[in-house]
């Protein structure tokens, strides 16, 4: 019985090993949402200063679009910037831009003067409510919505050339644009 006892903790100690061994081979970019395949939640939100017109849930059905969470204050957002920038002018992809929590009002549309504008629409989420509804855990992240205004895809992340190329744009491609 001694014996038991005494294998009892190596026993959980070796189970805990394996177990975050294996949480070593998973991907930490990815996150599944639980909206994939789902409407988008619904909400309304303002324009940043400068913008009439801002983003709302009726606004992502008609046509395929990226959703991308951004921030002025975020480093990732600034490095992934020039891609959206490049696929905005490249690819006929419709991008649409959540401004996410920003310390102070007009940072976001300050960020977007200094680096240029890839968004059709933007919505100033100043107190992070619809990125809760998204279920954003951080930005950048980005979502691949279709015609109909359903979640098709999240990624977590900058996007990158090979990330656009690889992943989202054949996505995009197959919910079929116009």
């Amino acid at each position: 019985m001694r014996r038991i006892i005494f294998l009892m903790p190596l026993a959980l100690f070796l189970a805990l090993c394996v177990y975050f061994i294996a949480g070593l081979g998973r991907d930490p970019s990815f996150t599944q949402s639980m909206l994939i395949d789902r409407p988008v939640p619904e909400f309304s939100l303002n324009g940043p200063p400068g913008r009439e017109k801002g983003l709302a849930a009726a606004d992502l059905r008609g046509e395929v679009t990226l959703v991308s969470v951004f921030a002025s204050w975020c480093g990732p957002c600034e490095a992934e910037h020039p891609q959206l920038m490049s696929i905005a002018r490249r690819d006929r992809v419709r991008i649409v831009g959540i401004d996410w929590k920003e310390k102070e009002p007009g940072a976001g549309a300050a960020f977007l003067a200094r680096l240029g504008d890839p968004y059709a629409l933007v919505g100033d989420d100043s107190d992070g409510r619809v990125a809760v509804d998204f279920g954003v855990t951080g930005a950048p992240e980005t979502f691949v919505v279709d015609r109909e205004g359903r979640v098709r895809h999240k990624h977590v992340g900058p996007i990158t050339e090979e990330i656009w190329r690889a992943q989202l744009k054949p996505m995009v491609e197959a919910l079929g644009l116009e």
